[in-house]
């Protein structure tokens, strides 16, 4: 299944409790997380609502997503000798969904390249998809949109 051949991280966490009494941390200590699931702040039921008290674990998953792409974009944008502009930006949003009575997440990756042409902007963005083991795992697990904006 795995095409790894010298493994160079290991990110381990341990994560208890459940609802809104869910901590998450590592044995290093530079990650201690108190989280929630959305719309659950402060213990109340699954309500699903806008508000959340301590971060969920999609949006854990979107910042270390848009980091591993962002930095698939810097080395795409190289290869390609593509000098990127200063407030060259990605932005991961993952959705916490119902189908049916399943629970699904979707994602889109939005990057941002204001001034860079549309075309070669795009094939940054593909490229990046490619190479960033993030979305390696989610192709064809998740629905993923890549949206390129350059104004």
């Amino acid at each position: 299944m795995s095409n790894i051949t010298k493994v160079l991280a290991t990110g381990k966490t341990r994560t208890t409790g459940t609802d809104s009494a869910i901590f998450s941390g590592n044995h290093e200590g530079q990650l201690d997380i108190h989280l929630t699931t959305p719309g659950n702040p402060a213990g109340r039921e699954h309500h699903f609502a806008a508000i959340e008290a301590h971060p969920t674990a999609e949006q854990l998953f979107a910042g270390a997503w848009s980091a591993c792409y962002s930095a698939a974009v810097g080395i795409v944008a190289k290869q390609l000798k593509v000098a990127l502009p200063a407030n060259t930006a990605v932005e991961i949003e993952v959705d916490l969904g119902l189908g049916g009575n399943a629970y699904f997440i979707q994602a889109r990756i939005n990057l941002i390249v204001p001034g860079v042409d549309a075309e070669l902007a795009t094939k940054i963005a593909h490229g990046a998809d490619a190479m960033c083991p993030y979305s390696k795992a989610t192709k064809g697990n998740i629905d993923v949109a890549v949206n390129v904006i350059t104004a």
